[in-house]
């Protein structure tokens, strides 16, 4: 990724196949951060409603993806 803002809009951008292909790029360190955050979204007051479903789109994409590896 050439940016964190990229990171994140990638991450948060809905679509499964694309977060999915973004996240397998990542080291573990970066897989780490951003499942952290995004539970932070997720679960944390203060964050828009469009910010939850996405940051959850996100997190069910992303399980899928670890489904599929083990």
């Amino acid at each position: 990724m050439n940016s964190v803002k990229q990171l994140w809009d990638a991450i948060l951008s809905r679509d499964p196949a694309f977060i999915q292909k973004t996240y397998k790029n990542l080291d573990e360190r970066e897989r780490a951060a951003i499942m952290n955050h995004l539970r932070k979204i997720t679960t944390e007051t203060g964050w828009h409603l469009e910010q939850k479903r996405s940051a959850q789109t996100a997190v069910d994409a992303i399980r899928e993806l670890d489904m599929e590896v083990k």
